[in-house]
């Protein structure tokens, strides 16, 4: 044979071939194809709750299991919308399924034993059956009216949960979340990596073991880290619901950030009220110590381990009163009751005493509100302050006897008019009564009085302008008579601080009279009257 011959026959030998396996692979992938369809459709009759999931695609459902994943949450994958519906009912669910390619099937029970769900894996494919066996035993006929009631609470209550502005999430006996609102899972999703596929069950956020000891009204601070790393801070309520637990989690980061600056702003006031000499000690709403000063434990001797510790005022001052720092009362009775008073008086703002105390110490002792209902009690020791006016009250005293014993009859009036003091023999010449307050005495006052009792002079205008006149002043003395015929010497000193001594000096009836004077223009000479 030639070999063009031959070339043509070995062309045709491999032509039909490659015709023939292309047919044969046609054949194999329709038949598989075939296959494939066959095995993700659902018969017409099944009236089961049937899922077919291909890895975490949804490719077919029974219109009953359609209903159950339409309830679903929206959180990723069709395989983590249903395991957010069925978790609860079958907490194994996700790790038993797991193991479904190798054993071919299996039946998962559910937590009250009241369904299965048979797991078959036919051609790549996971058939899951959902049976209820409650639903098997009776059928519960609901009218139309019933079921549309039923639908509405639904409803209501799933926009509720989900339209909170805090996280509400359930948890079964192992710690999986079972269920969460929308806050939660925005919460959750916005801590994930960007990457990673929102799925379910979501991330538990909190530690909620800290919370196993706690009461159903009880919660626990917990805090939770950004995707940025910083701090956020929650209120965590735990309530046990049979064999769930529901949680809600409310944001306290305002709340932080006010203790802390509530805090920050205590230390504030304390690093300033440290160097204060005056005791300082404010007791909140409760009665019970909140702030003091190192100079209130100075000045009452009270230890700082015990007022660390947060005394109540009660307890504060039955300590003051074993110490001997405040006044000992006469019984233990009217004490309390004196202490009852003193803190009324403290939250109106009208308590201030002076507490004269052993040793001759003296304190000032005053009660301010403070708001909040709280109340703040200031200690100064103001013994110097006592003595020195024990001290001045003494030479006052000795001023005013020295006064006493002289037989001129003096008065001192200030630069404004007002009389200073006056001696005894002031009283008795003009007969007045001498008045605890010798500022309401006047000078005209006095001008009228000594006018009254003595003869026409035009020397008492001339001591009015006198008294009142500012700048350099000297010394002069002028004489009129009185009534019962006496004559009277009058000397007028000017005084350091614009004060004026005015001095009367009335003679005997054998005296002879001598003539009345007066100033002329600051000079030392007298002009007869």
């Amino acid at each position: 044979m030639s070999p063009e011959l031959l070339f043509t026959l070995a062309t045709l030998a491999l032509g039909s071939l490659g015709a023939a396996f292309f047919a044969l692979y046609g054949l194999a992938w329709l038949a598989s194809r075939k296959d494939h369809d066959v095995a993700i459709t659902l018969s017409s009759q099944d009236n089961d709750i049937v899922f077919l999931f291909d890895d975490e695609k949804l490719v077919n459902a029974t219109p009953a299991a359609q209903s159950i994943m339409a309830a679903a949450a929206n959180v990723g994958s069709d395989w983590s919308r249903l395991l957010s519906v069925m978790i609860s009912k079958f907490p194994t669910l996700q790790r038993d399924i797991s193991e479904l390619a190798d054993c071919g099937s299996m039946a998962i029970e559910s937590r009250d034993e009241s369904a299965v769900m048979k797991c078959e894996w036919r051609n790549g494919l996971a058939r899951l059956t959902l049976f209820d066996r409650e639903t098997e035993q009776a059928h519960l006929d609901l009218d139309r009216h019933s079921l549309m009631a039923m639908e509405q609470e639904l409803e209501t209550l799933r926009a509720t949960t989900e339209h909170v502005p805090f996280l509400v999430w359930r948890e079964n006996e192992d710690d999986t979340i079972t269920w969460a609102n929308s806050a939660y899972m925005s919460l959750a999703d916005s801590l994930s990596d960007e990457a990673e596929t929102q799925s379910w069950p979501p991330v538990s956020l909190f530690n909620t073991q800290l919370l196993a000891n706690a009461g159903s009204k009880e919660s626990r601070r917990l805090r939770l880290k950004d995707a940025a790393g910083e701090d956020h801070w929650y209120d965590v309520f735990r309530y046990k619901l049979g064999k769930t637990t529901l949680y809600t989690a409310n944001s306290a980061d305002r709340t932080v950030k006010a203790e802390e600056t509530l805090r920050e702003f205590t230390q504030t006031l304390t690093k300033t009220f440290s160097h204060l000499t005056i005791g300082l000690a404010v007791f909140d709403r409760n009665r019970q110590l909140a702030l003091f000063n190192p100079a209130l434990s100075d000045l009452t001797t009270l230890s700082a381990e015990f007022l660390i510790t947060r005394p109540a005022l009660t307890t504060f001052l039955d300590r003051l009163r074993d110490s001997q720092m405040m006044p000992e009362p006469k019984d233990y009775k009217s004490w309390r009751h004196e202490m009852a008073e003193l803190e009324n008086a403290a939250e109106d703002g009208t308590y201030e005493e002076i507490w004269t105390l052993p040793g001759d110490k003296t304190y000032r002792v005053s009660g301010r509100p403070h708001p909040d209902g709280a109340i703040a009690f200031l200690f100064e020791d103001i013994s110097a302050e006592m003595s020195l006016t024990r001290r001045f009250r003494s030479e006052i005293e000795t001023g005013q006897a020295v006064l006493d014993s002289l037989s001129e009859a003096i008065a001192v009036f200030a630069s404004d008019g007002h009389m200073v003091m006056s001696n005894s023999a002031y009283t008795s010449l003009w007969n007045v009564t001498r008045k605890n307050d010798s500022a309401e005495i006047s000078i005209s006052d006095a001008t009228r009085v000594w006018n009254a009792k003595c003869a026409p002079t035009p020397l008492w205008d001339n001591i009015r302008d006198f008294v009142r006149a500012s700048g350099e002043r000297n010394e002069w003395i002028g004489q009129t008579r009185l009534w019962d015929g006496r004559r009277l010497n009058c000397r007028f000193v000017p005084m350091p601080n614009g004060q004026t001594l005015v001095g009367f000096m009335p003679e005997s009836r054998t005296q002879t009279m001598r003539p009345v004077l007066r100033p002329q223009a600051s000079s030392s000479h007298y002009v007869e009257m």
